[in-house]
């Protein structure tokens, strides 16, 4: 069976040419991906903000904002992932940069969001006082604010000021990325020395999952993420590293991407409070069958 070649109607083309079965078994993958990153984000994103019980907890502010740019990646996965599109330099069919930047609003939201659950289990008493939802909310906005306030003047300043401002980014990111590493080694402590010698309550136990499940989209965040980062640096420094062909047949950015199932699916798992409002808001309407009783 053939598919239509839609350079011949002057639109862009597909991702693969379909010469081969691993082109079939690509094209596939980036449909399945796609439909199960926002299959799994979306409805965490609808759940947050229905439920005022967890829009009012700092923590499932940071939640959202992730789980809103999961959605926007998986939707963004039906065009760079079923279309030649290379983001890259030279760039063909891209975006301006704009899809790819969803990562770098994730990479700030998970270092707020990291130093929010720090100041929350070492400094409670700080935390009531200073850290509130107003905070939180405006650091959520920054994350967007200042990742494509880079990615407009990147597109629009001549190309030495691009340069320039390319390479503060670049390196911001590394810096970034170092301090999670260290504010993930901080959390393991503090969650395996500090609340353990707490008492018993509610609310160490919830304290102890947020700890867990940051932990957790932390590491699963670099670990998938991780390639794709050395990658950059070492073409950054040494004009090397691998290219690839296109977005769907690049195999760093489909691991970085599927940050976008991990993550929301990570926020079900460790929070008993989100799953029980999904199956209320989400789940229960669509299956009957599943909500609880």
């Amino acid at each position: 069976m053939l598919l239509p070649n839609i350079t011949d109607s002057g639109g862009v083309p597909l991702s693969v040419n379909f010469d081969s079965p691993e082109d079939y078994l690509v094209f596939i993958f980036q449909i399945v991906f796609a439909t199960t990153a926002v299959l799994v984000a979306g409805p965490v994103v609808v759940t947050i903000l229905a439920t005022r019980s967890l829009r009012l907890q700092n923590r499932f502010i940071f939640m959202l904002n992730t789980s809103v740019c999961d959605t926007l990646v998986g939707l963004s996965v039906y065009y760079i992932g079923l279309f030649d599109v290379q983001e890259g330099y030279p760039p063909r069919n891209g975006t301006l940069n704009l899809l790819p930047s969803l990562l770098g609003v994730k990479v700030i939201t998970f270092l707020f969001a990291q130093f929010d659950r720090y100041f929350a289990v070492c400094h409670p008493f700080f935390y009531t006082h200073y850290i509130t939802q107003r905070v939180v909310i405006s650091a959520n906005v920054f994350c967007w604010l200042f990742v494509y306030s880079q990615t407009i003047i990147l597109n629009f300043v001549p190309l030495s000021k691009a340069l320039q401002v390319s390479v503060f980014g670049t390196v911001s990111l590394q810096v970034m990325v170092l301090t999670k590493v260290v504010m993930t080694v901080k959390l393991y402590v503090v969650a395996r020395f500090q609340l353990a010698r707490d008492p018993p309550s509610a609310e160490r136990e919830s304290k102890k999952e947020s700890l867990k499940i940051i932990i957790f989209v932390v590491i699963s965040f670099l670990v998938l993420w991780g390639p794709a980062f050395l990658n950059i640096i070492i073409r950054f420094l040494t004009g090397r590293g691998l290219t690839f062909r296109n977005q769907a047949t690049n195999p760093f950015g489909i691991m970085a991407r599927f940050n976008a199932v991990c993550t929301p699916s990570v926020y079900i798992w460790g929070s008993p409070a989100l799953r029980e409002a999904l199956v209320k808001t989400v789940w229960g309407r669509v299956c009957p069958s599943c909500r609880r009783r």
